[in-house]
């Protein structure tokens, strides 16, 4: 028992953090639970309490579909105390009620995903038969500091179905990882998602959902940091245009549907607008949209490919509740910080965020534009611009390609005189008619 009360930091298994104050004090209700608590950190705070009944219902409703003794879970869960209690960065209970506290909300939290896998519509569940609740306590779950370890919720429902999952299991290896996904509407791809293995909480989760298609192509390939880093160049980010800047040198924003990831942020220009910048096809391409079917037109267009993000109500916390899981967890891999940092600098302005829902880069759910570009100019903390980054590459090519000249005169002339084929073609017949009245002017000088 001493051991355990050593500092968490000395750990490997600490995973569950009290967020620091630096952090906390940007916005706290992003990091504090508003209608249930989950796990120790929270416990029996006013205003959470009132719903440790409903839990008590939900304890209830599982052992009666499981017909298995309550003792028998507790035993299980306590001959791993240790692991349970190492996993948090501070903890007030003492251990008896600190497994108390966990075997009730693994219960509470496995039956609440059986019902909404079930039944996401039941009239007669006390949660799932209220959307704004259904909602609120799917945000709760999120949280950092509400997490319980997530080896106790699939230990602890493998061996509630354990006979139930024989068959089951012949299709998906971890059924209970399918459960999770199904609750927070994540697509499940067995073959991504176990390669992964075992996430630590609910948070750390959602962290590599958004991150691993990257991850898997650009970091999972090579599991030594050291030598990730000798491959990419990873550096902090001093200065980046905005999207309308950006836009104003020629760069098109191009949507990236898919797999969910944020991360996959690409930069496409073909090498020859390197050498001259005139060969663009984008005055063209804006004039007859019908060329666009044939891609080398398309390949001589410069784009920063993003992925598509919805900005809603819950997108604050989720981002600084994973955002502070890498500040206190993964503080060599924030991947995720660093992709919020370069949404910091791409969105400056109004018109940055005007741009990119336009594009469809954006879907803004918060109502004005303003208060998409305070959402994220308020995520990123004042130090994180001195933090190292997977995207200086990136930064450092769009910046070059923002400062030739030529980039933006062009781009200025194909917005101007190119928009759309109505102009465009004005243009040209303006252009033939100068032609001809300078050469009426010359001829019979010439002739």
């Amino acid at each position: 028992m001493e051991l355990a009360l050593q500092p968490a930091f000395l750990w490997p298994e600490c995973c569950i953090y009290k967020i620091p104050k630096e952090l906390r004090m940007l916005n706290e209700k992003a990091y504090s639970p508003r209608l249930i608590s989950i796990g120790p950190l929270h416990h029996g705070k006013k205003g959470l309490i009132k719903r440790d009944m409903l839990k008590l219902r939900y304890v209830r409703n599982f052992f009666y579909r499981t017909q298995k003794k309550q003792e028998d879970f507790y035993e299980l869960i306590d001959k791993q105390y240790l692991q349970v209690l190492r996993s948090y960065s501070e903890c007030d209970l003492v251990v008896e009620d600190l497994m108390k506290v966990i075997l009730l909300d693994a219960i509470f939290i496995i039956e609440l995903f059986l019902n909404t896998d079930r039944n996401p519509d039941d009239q007669d569940d006390e949660i799932l038969s209220k959307p704004w609740l259904r909602r609120a306590i799917r945000v709760d779950l999120m949280l950092l500091e509400n997490q319980i370890p997530y080896f106790v919720l699939r230990e602890l429902y493998e061996y509630a179905f354990r006979d139930d999952n024989r068959i089951e299991q012949k299709r998906v290896v971890n059924p209970f990882l399918k459960l999770t996904c199904t609750y927070f509407s994540l697509s499940y791809e067995q073959g991504h998602m176990e390669e992964e293995g075992d996430p630590k909480h609910f948070t750390d989760l959602l962290r590599t959902f958004h991150c691993r298609p990257f991850l898997s192509k650009t970091i999972l390939a090579t599991r030594d940091q050291d030598e990730i880093r000798q491959k990419m160049v990873v550096k902090p980010i001093k200065h980046l245009y905005s999207a309308t800047k950006l836009d104003e040198a020629g760069v098109k924003f191009k949507v990236v549907e898919g797999d969910g990831s944020f991360l996959d942020i690409k930069f496409q220009k073909n090498s020859c607008l390197d050498f001259s910048p005139c060969f663009t096809s984008s005055w063209l391409l804006n004039c007859l949209p019908c060329l666009k079917c044939f891609p080398c037109m398309v390949r001589m267009q410069t784009f920063l490919e993003v992925p598509h993000l919805v900005v809603e109500d819950r997108t604050e916390t989720l981002f600084r509740n994973i955002m502070a899981l890498e500040e206190c967890h993964y503080p060599r891999e924030a991947y995720f910080c660093n992709y919020v940092t370069l949404l910091d600098f791409l969105i400056s302005t109004e018109k940055d965020v005007e741009l990119l829902v336009d594009k469809k880069v954006i879907r803004n759910q918060l109502g004005s534009n303003a208060e998409v570009v305070t959402l994220i100019n308020n995520l990123c903390p004042d130090q994180a611009g001195d933090a190292s980054s997977i995207y200086y590459e990136l930064s450092r090519r769009l910046n070059r390609h923002c400062d030739n000249p030529w980039n933006r005169t062009l781009a200025t002339m194909s917005s101007v005189y190119f928009p759309d084929i109505w102009r465009g073609t004005a243009t040209v017949v303006g252009l033939i008619i100068l032609g001809f009245t300078f050469w009426n002017f010359l001829r019979p000088y010439v002739l």
